[in-house]
């Protein structure tokens, strides 16, 4: 008992001291920060876009100068004297998946960007770097945001879609506030996405580690109205007027369905409680996508709606790879580089992911993952990330969802 209270009493100091961190350097605002990424395969480059002003901080208040995975990129802010820095954090782009895609070798393309990071006292340094698939640098950009700029966007006194919370974390200053947004309902139909979201949610928690650490979560729906039902279809010639403008045939992939209207989304989001989101698409034709620390899409009218909202989830908010093999074209996983994901390894650098269950004889190295068939390992034949049938995330994956969510919340 006397060791546990020593524990307990070291977590409440540990705590404190970044929570007045926090207070020291940041407001509970948000900044959000936009950006466009361009270029192609050879050439990258970054430009800053926009700066907004939103109410309320509901990203971290701990940790804020780490991050729990290295991601695709990082968002870095830095004090402008001493350099020190006093937030990070990581994500994945759609730009950078495209990069390995044979369009990006002859076509030069742009693609919206958007990061949050907590309102700043005074001015800072902000760096946005991305990564190629061998872990080097690709593109780089840093610029100076004064927190008294007049063309800082205020989103104060703009009307924003109505919300409902759907469920309240036990401790809403420390928790993973999650929303959902509605994308090709109907005014008249958001009862039904209502519903939706309560189904999406329910199949989460049914899935470890969510369901033990339930409390841990703030869930809101954001009812955002299209003026049509559905989603485009590209390859069936269907354009739908939707909040978002979402759309299948992403990267000429038939099941892939993204967004390319980031700051869209977050004008929508603006003065909601939110920074991990899911987006519901109102389409029975199979689909999804997600995109580590950006957003995820699903859709809902069909059989795979519950695993497929989960296993989108798993990519978004988890920073899961899929551990399925595809066709072995266009690879991002390669030998002389270890993936960042936690779920998947080239056996280039295993240390720190699941080679504590190896040793227990709980997992083991099987062949086939992120796309490729030969040179990426998985730990179990089967998973939420591989397959829909799977019922549950395999170990290796709860451990390290786990591991996240406490990352976030303690």
């Amino acid at each position: 008992m006397k060791k546990l209270l020593i524990i307990s009493v070291l977590s409440l100091s540990f705590s404190a001291s970044f929570a007045q961190r926090f207070s020291d350097y940041f407001c509970d605002r948000t900044l959000r920060l936009d950006y466009i990424f361009a270029g192609n395969n050879l050439t990258q480059n970054i430009y800053v876009d926009e700066l907004v002003s939103m109410p309320r901080w509901y990203g971290k208040r701990q940790h804020l100068a780490e991050v729990p995975l290295k991601g695709n990129g990082q968002i870095i802010v830095r004090t402008t004297d001493t350099k020190e820095v006093i937030y990070r954090n990581s994500f994945s782009t759609l730009f950078q998946e495209w990069l390995a895609t044979d369009e990006a070798k002859h076509t030069q393309k742009s693609f919206e960007n958007v990061f949050l990071v907590p309102f700043p006292k005074q001015p800072v340094d902000v760096t946005v770097e991305l990564y190629d698939y061998h872990d080097r640098v690709s593109a780089t950009t840093s610029h100076r945001v004064d927190p008294k700029d007049i063309l800082i966007r205020k989103t104060d006194s703009i009307a924003t879609m109505p919300y409902i919370t759907l469920q309240q974390a036990a401790d809403t200053s420390r928790c993973i506030h999650v929303a959902y947004v509605a994308e090709g309902y109907q005014a008249d139909e958001m009862p039904r996405f209502i519903e939706d979201c309560k189904v999406a949610m329910e199949s989460l928690f049914k899935h470890e580690p969510f369901k033990h650490l339930k409390d841990r979560f703030n869930i809101v729906a954001v009812q955002s109205p299209s003026v049509d039902t559905g989603t485009s279809e590209p390859n069936k010639g269907i354009w739908k007027n939707t909040v978002l403008g979402s759309h299948f045939d992403t990267f000429y992939s038939n099941r892939y369905l993204t967004t390319l209207h980031l700051k869209r989304l977050h004008n929508v989001l603006a003065g909601t409680p939110y920074e991990h989101i899911i987006v519901l698409v109102n389409t029975d034709r199979y689909g999804g996508g997600g995109i580590y620390n950006s957003y995820n899409l699903t859709y809902v009218n069909g059989p795979s709606f519950r695993p497929v909202v989960v296993h989108e989830f798993g990519h978004s908010f988890g920073g899961l790879a899929d551990e399925y093999p595809y066709g072995d074209d266009d690879p991002m996983y390669f030998a002389d580089t270890e993936p960042w994901e936690p779920n998947i390894t080239t056996k280039h650098d295993f240390n720190g992911k699941w080679e504590n269950l190896v040793r227990e004889g709980k997992a083991g190295l099987i062949e086939g993952g992120g796309y490729l068939s030969k040179g990426v390992w998985r730990g179990y034949e089967n998973c939420r990330m591989r397959t829909n049938e799977e019922p549950e995330f395999c170990m290796v994956c709860q451990q390290w969802l786990q591991r996240l969510i406490d990352f976030y919340t303690k």
